[in-house]
């Protein structure tokens, strides 16, 4: 039976473009285990293409390919599914360096996805030196969001080397195992309506205090409160093009918590300067720094007023990257007193609050979009960066140890660059991809990237 899709995954459809594709990705390198024959992972491929079971959504298309954001648009089964297709070996030649396998993930990354076959694609990338090996893994956000694709391609590892009895994450629906218990919610009464529009009319008041104070903070010109459409203009910030640049970044995580005591902020902080420092020195290089510093929006986990529970609700801070400021350890404090002030805005709200107001920090960047100017105006910020906690201990595929995640996201008019971080068993890791005729040179971001955190270090004298 057909399963529609729901609006956000037609709007992600809708903004499917030659220029501006809407999978994301993730690169995982791989150590094998001492004493494992070559052969192995080539053998390991082509057993899975003869006994993988593949489970839904994995093996479902959209029903019409050719209208992408129709309304009647459903996923449906692939009756011709051909494994081969989606289950790839790729080679560098060895011994095969991170800049060599760096150019091949920007050159998958920049090939669309088949919408006439279920949208994934699985690549081993075998030839690294040492022996290593990696998976990038491609995924259209409409078939399985980030979120869900990094949680089932987790499971496909395990914690203990000598495991190799878990299967491969398309083995799996996005709800395999158990599920959590979830009582039955007791039927609405009208104390219960007459709470929740008081909620609804609590959290409007919360957002209009918070709009109030983006729009003195605009007036005044001097509070640390970034506004939308403060963003200088950058080439950060114009059309794109389909073609891809991918670079990475590792760092010890205790450096970086380190340099965040001594500051006196966060990790997100931290990652913030970091990136701030990068794009300085890039954008330097090339003749091409505004004069304003670049301002980014982050994602941001934020527990809602009286959650019990101790869930949290997802937000969107805007923060400045102090890039106009040249020495790091004033940057670092500049970052810290921007984010600081992004989160009061957040305190005390509902979760229904917060979620209204990120809509309208994101609103500039919605009307764009409608009015076809997204990279042709000023934009709402420069640059999008996530940091997202990953698994705290090593973790295995058939014996080999995962060195590390990084994502592979989306650039898109109006932002050809996006920077996201993952935490991983003691390490950082940025991925920075961008548009390859928006943002050249790329890879001296990541370089640039790697010589920031000395020059923090440096600057609060922390060891390490």
């Amino acid at each position: 039976m057909a399963k529609l899709l729901n609006p956000l995954d037609l709007l992600m459809l809708a903004a499917e473009t030659r220029e501006t594709m809407m999978h994301v990705a993730g690169m995982l390198p791989f150590t094998p285990a001492v004493g494992t024959p070559p052969e192995y992972w080539r053998d390991y491929v082509e057993n899975l293409k003869q006994s993988a079971h593949v489970a839904e959504p994995w093996n479902q298309k959209l029903r019409s390919p050719a209208l992408l954001a129709s309304p009647l648009q459903a996923w449906v089964p692939d009756d011709q599914f051909d494994i081969d297709y989606h289950l790839r070996r790729s080679a560098l030649p060895t011994p095969g360096d991170e800049r060599e396998l760096g150019i091949l993930v920007s050159r998958l990354h920049s090939h669309p996805i088949d919408f006439h076959r279920p949208p994934w694609e699985l690549h081993v990338i075998e030839g690294l030196e040492r022996g290593r090996f990696a998976l990038y893994v491609k995924v259209h956000h409409a078939l399985v969001d980030g979120f869900t694709a990094v949680r089932l391609l987790a499971r496909s590892l395990s914690s203990d080397p000598s495991d190799r009895s878990l299967p491969l994450f398309v083995e799996m629906g996005p709800h395999s195992g158990p599920e959590p218990e979830h009582s039955e919610p007791p039927p609405p009464t009208l104390a219960s309506l007459g709470g929740a529009l008081r909620s609804q009319i609590e959290s409007s008041r919360d957002v209009a205090r918070a709009l109030q104070k983006l729009y003195d903070a605009y007036r005044s010109g001097k509070d640390a409160l970034v506004v939308p459409l403060q963003a200088p203009r950058s080439i950060l910030n114009g059309r794109v093009g389909r073609n891809r640049r991918f670079a990475t970044q590792v760092h010890d995580l205790e450096r970086v918590r380190a340099v965040a005591k001594a500051a006196g902020g966060t990790v997100n902080d931290v990652v913030l300067a970091l990136s701030g420092a990068s794009l300085r020195h890039f954008l330097l290089g090339l003749d091409a720094l505004p004069e304003r510093t670049l301002t980014a929006m982050m994602p941001v986990n934020v527990r809602p007023k009286g959650d019990r529970g101790g869930g949290n609700a997802v937000g969107a801070v805007l923060a400045s990257l102090a890039t106009d400021v040249a020495d790091p350890r004033a940057r670092l404090e500049a970052v810290i007193h921007s984010t600081q002030r992004a989160k009061e805005q957040l305190e005390g709200m509902s979760k229904s609050a917060i979620l209204q107001y990120s809509v309208a920090l994101m609103a500039p960047l919605g009307l764009q979009k409608m009015t076809g100017t997204l990279g042709r105006v000023r934009p709402p910020y420069n640059v999008v960066i996530s940091n997202v906690p990953g698994p705290t201990e090593p973790l295995y595929l058939h014996g080999a140890r995962l060195e590390a995640t990084y994502a592979v996201s989306i650039p898109y008019h109006g932002q050809a660059l996006n920077i996201t971080t993952q935490s991983y068993a003691g390490t950082l890791s940025f991925g920075f991809v961008g548009c390859r005729d928006a943002v050249p040179h790329l890879q001296r971001i990541a370089v640039h990237c790697g010589e920031a955190l000395g020059e923090l270090q440096a600057a609060y004298g922390v060891e390490g």
